[in-house]
């Protein structure tokens, strides 16, 4: 008879065997769901420091030169983590609770209104403050005429930052007090004039369309009303939301379908840019700051508006453009360096022609002329009264700038033998393009 113990023996190998497989494949989905996990924590770890440093470049996208500066002697004494090159002009409180404190970070929504500004158009500017407050903007005011305590009786004055120096332009402020590392976390930089009518503008839905069309450098279009237009693109056309060119055919510069740069396209004027915070580091640096006597500051940005579309960050046909639903007026006050003296002058006029043609009437000119010798000595005295009149003194120093800054332009040029004009380029292109159509 023979033993059935090699068949129990193989039987019992395998139910061991069956149950070292079934250990061993759940030790495999074991690993299998910790391989899982981990691969989701590298996952999640890995893209909320993507998310970190990309806010942080949001927060300071100026520091392309990070590496220069940690090399940087001047900074060899610092451990690299201590180093801000950032900052801000929200104002601090010289105290806080420590419930205040854990509420205070960052907003990732903070725009900057800069206005230079004199008491004499107090009203106006308050107007446009309170457009702005509402919004989350950080008030920046620049006084050219000495004159602050005229303005606290107002009551957001207090929150808003006041710069003074005397018969300064804004272009010379922002120069000075607008770096870009200043105001980086500001989405947008409003670098306006203080003689502006704000009644049909709203700074959100102003804003919403800049953003979803993808403007760099823009401003508000300005009412056809409008006091001081100098180009027919700024103005507000009726039937549009916005618009990125402007057809004209009369005059020296012809506006058509073609045309690819300023007056036509890709331009703003000085007395109401809007710049990103992208635009604004490239404009900065457009804006002259003299080491010497040899060049002066841009008085009124002549020339250089024709050069912003430089700064649009890509096609400024595309990048620039004029908001038409959110439109200003333009009031064309100038109150920066006074108003013409001549008043008196016109008075005095009026006074020794009458005398004169009164006389004349009845006597022989030249006897008049005598009898109105009172007259005529008091019209002379007021005409050599009269100082210089300061507007035209800076209208002429604006118009031998505006020469200047186009030589300093070409020079520029010149001398940069890499670099190429983008925009010379891109119109190269899209003539080929045209006549292989």
């Amino acid at each position: 008879m023979k033993s059935d113990k090699p068949w129990k023996l193989l039987k019992r190998n395998s139910f061991y065997d069956g149950v070292k497989f079934g250990v061993k494949m759940k030790q495999v989905q074991f690993m299998g769901i910790i391989c899982t996990v981990m691969l989701f924590i590298v996952y999640r770890t890995t893209y909320y420091q993507y998310k970190q440093t990309e806010m942080e470049s949001k927060l300071n996208p100026f520091d392309t030169v990070k590496e220069f500066r940690f090399s940087s002697k001047k900074l060899k004494g610092l451990p690299h983590g201590i180093i801000q090159p950032g900052s801000d002009l929200e104002l601090k409180p010289l105290w806080s609770t420590s419930s205040a404190r854990s509420k205070l970070r960052v907003s990732s929504n903070r725009n900057l209104l800069a206005i230079p500004v004199g008491i004499k158009l107090k009203d106006n500017v308050d107007s446009i403050v309170q457009k702005f407050l509402p919004e989350n903007f950080t008030i920046i005011l620049f006084h050219y005429d000495g004159n602050v305590d005229g303005w606290w009786d107002l009551d957001w004055s207090n929150k808003a930052i006041h710069i003074v120096a005397q018969n300064q332009t804004k272009w010379w402020f922002a120069k000075r007090f607008l770096h870009p590392d200043v105001v980086s976390i500001y989405d947008y930089i409003f670098l306006w004039d203080e003689d502006l009518g704000v009644e049909n503008f709203d700074p959100r839905r102003y804003l919403k369309i800049v953003k979803s069309e993808g403007f760099e450098i823009s401003q508000p279009a300005l009412d056809p009303n409008s006091t001081d237009i100098h180009h027919k693109f700024t103005i507000r056309s009726r039937t549009k939301k916005f618009h990125r060119r402007v057809y004209d055919f009369r005059g020296s510069v012809k506006c058509t379908n073609v045309s690819e740069g300023p007056p036509c396209t890709g331009f703003v004027e000085g007395m109401a840019p809007v710049f990103s915070r992208s635009a604004w580091y490239c404009a900065w640096h457009l804006i002259q700051a003299a080491a010497s006597f040899v060049q002066n500051d841009l008085v009124h940005g002549w020339g250089m508006d024709m050069k912003l579309g430089y700064c649009a960050q890509g096609d400024r046909t595309k990048n620039v453009g004029v908001i038409d639903s959110e439109y200003v007026v333009h009031q064309g006050i100038q109150t920066l360096g006074g108003g013409p003296p001549v008043k008196k002058v016109i008075s005095g006029c009026f006074t020794f022609f009458f005398c004169f043609n009164s006389c004349a009437l009845a006597l022989l000119p030249h006897i008049c002329y005598f009898l109105c010798a009172t007259k005529r000595e008091e019209l002379i005295k007021k005409i050599h009264a009269v100082p210089v009149d300061p507007r035209a003194e800076i209208r002429r120093q604006s118009t031998w700038e505006l020469q200047t800054f186009k030589k300093r332009w070409n020079k520029a040029i010149e001398e940069d033998k890499a670099w190429v004009d983008p925009f010379r380029q891109s119109s190269r292109r899209r003539k080929e393009s045209r006549q292989v159509q």
